[in-house]
């Protein structure tokens, strides 16, 4: 069983900063990719950023330039810089992410629980 644990959320201002990290435990073999996602109350959930084994980052448009999303694959753990927010950034934010786990590298998807990130003076 793998078990996603998000830290980081909470209230800043304006312009101001956070970062979100998703730790994974649990029988990890390997990770295939991993990502952010977000979701205000009565609106659709949207990729914020995502990375994957082999590629780069992606990023949703609205987000590029102030979000970084980055892993450390040795401890299973994915992260999300978010500079200069603004107060249409607030939402739950949910880790993601897609795993090779067991003693066979069975691959499965995997969510965190969510964390509150507001945006607001």
């Amino acid at each position: 069983q793998v078990q996603l644990v998000e830290f980081g959320g909470g209230l800043v201002q304006p312009g101001g900063s956070l970062r979100l990290s998703c730790a994974a435990s649990g029988s990890i073999v390997s990770a295939y990719s991993m990502g952010w996602y977000r979701q205000a109350p009565g609106k659709q959930r949207e990729l914020v950023a995502s990375i994957t084994s082999g590629g780069g980052p992606n990023y949703l448009d609205s987000v590029k330039g102030r979000f970084t999303i980055s892993r450390d694959g040795a401890k299973n753990t994915v992260y999300l810089q978010m500079n200069s927010l603004k107060p249409e950034d607030t939402a739950v934010y949910y880790c993601n992410a897609e795993y090779a786990t067991g003693p066979f590298g069975v691959r499965s998807v995997h969510w965190g629980q969510g964390t509150q990130v507001t945006v607001s003076s």
